[in-house]
């Protein structure tokens, strides 16, 4: 087909904005929505067989996400994330992208006419011209500085046709007309996505779905009755003093992942970080549920950490132990602070009473101590493992209660 002919079959543009529109206020996917775009495309005369819609991020472990399409049913992922690509294989493909040289050139499109040999020195624009697709177009979609978020500051696209002649005028201008609506609409979906992985990051993965459900008023609390976990390590004050500061990240990120691995897996939440410490909730219907849940936790970050020392001895980067106490009682549960400056936490005598018994471990020689009404809620199961350390008078604590570990022999 000519170049300079328009296709007289266009029609329906309109409506496909309206839909992308639609979709996107009602909080469609992002895979689902350019599903829905491309097929509504192919029906109004655009020829796609293949798309690529890329945006990136804000996480702690992802630059950003690839959403892709393609029109024979093969299998494909509907979303790929992707790592950092500042170096290594990652930053070389990204080096050689059409995007890249796009953002460098100072172009927001870029028509790329594969059998004409047009583009081929793109990474992945080759091997596309190698499965028959004989035109690309790739648009880039800029945010302003004030609708940036991060890294998020535009989204990326690409667009594919197998015909031969490749896309008309008329059909590029149909998708430069049209792109506009899917990026915003990509973007509001990204942006919903981000604000649940900060939350859930920042604030724990129950704390963080309770603030986006709009519990976010200051001084709205619930009274719970959950499992109390607080842990920190062993000598952490003297490890910092001794070993250089480029370790002690490292050593935080280090055992902080194998404490709050063990903690999610087993159905807990992490509320706060406190420096080398860590305070997390299980919650059950059944008391005896949640206690059962933090000493399958407490299992799994032995074995975590046995691992972890062996890995860093054989680094030769310091290694330590971890101080556990394990309590249950009721606590108050939601917003506190000022007007300016809200936290999600935990508040009540039981929060203090646990970090109390975590304290006790140093004097008992044990890694992991319970409160007396930890032990006599645990499963029978479990409660059969348990031996007593003694009773004690924990500081601020107005009762002295008698305290438990694990068995050692059985450990």
């Amino acid at each position: 087909m000519p170049d300079d002919l328009a296709t007289p079959g266009l029609q329906g543009l309109d409506a496909i904005r309206d839909w992308v529109v639609s979709a996107g206020l009602n909080g469609l996917s992002e895979a689902d929505l350019l599903q829905g775009f491309c097929r509504r495309c192919q029906a109004a005369g655009i020829p796609l067989v293949r798309a690529v819609v890329i945006i990136d991020t804000l996480h702690p472990i992802f630059e950003g996400r690839a959403f892709p399409w393609r029109s024979d049913g093969a299998l494909v992922e509907d979303m790929v994330e992707y790592g950092p690509t500042l170096d290594g294989e990652a930053a070389d493909m990204w080096q050689r992208s059409v995007f890249f040289h796009m953002l460098l050139a100072g172009l927001t499109e870029k028509r790329c006419w594969l059998e004409k040999g047009d583009g081929m020195q793109f990474a992945k624009f080759t091997e596309l011209g190698d499965e028959g697709i004989t035109d690309c177009v790739a648009h880039i979609h800029h945010f302003s500085p004030d609708g940036a978020l991060g890294g998020m500051d535009c989204v990326y696209s690409y667009w594919g046709t197998d015909r031969a002649g490749g896309f008309s005028a008329a059909e590029r201008a149909a998708l430069s007309g049209l792109l506009p609506s899917l990026a915003l609409g990509i973007k509001a979906k990204s942006l919903a996505r981000i604000a649940g992985t900060l939350t859930q990051v920042y604030l724990g993965r129950d704390a963080g779905q309770r603030v986006l459900s709009g519990r976010i008023s200051r001084g709205v609390t619930d009274r719970i009755n959950a499992v109390l976990w607080y842990s920190d390590l062993r000598g952490y004050t003297r490890i910092s003093d001794s070993a250089t500061p480029d370790q002690i990240i490292p050593l935080l990120n280090d055992y902080a992942d194998a404490v709050v691995s063990a903690i999610h897996n087993a159905g807990g939440d992490v509320l706060k970080l406190i420096g080398d410490g860590t305070l997390a909730i299980f919650k059950a219907d059944d008391p005896a549920d949640a206690c059962r849940c933090a000493l399958e936790a407490e299992a799994q970050l032995r074995r975590r950490l046995r691992e972890l020392k062996q890995r860093r001895v054989a680094e030769g980067q310091p290694v330590t132990d971890l101080y556990l106490g394990l309590h249950i009682g009721d606590v108050f549960y939601g917003n506190i602070g000022s007007q300016d400056r809200l936290d999600f936490t935990v508040v009540g005598p039981a929060v203090n009473e646990v970090a109390r018994i975590a304290s006790m471990c140093r004097s008992v020689d044990r890694h992991v101590v319970m409160s007396s009404d930890f032990a006599a809620h645990s499963p029978h199961d479990s409660r059969t493992r348990l031996v007593s350390v003694g009773r004690y008078a924990l500081r601020g604590v107005g009762r002295a209660q008698e305290l438990f570990t694990l068995d050692p022999g059985l450990l």
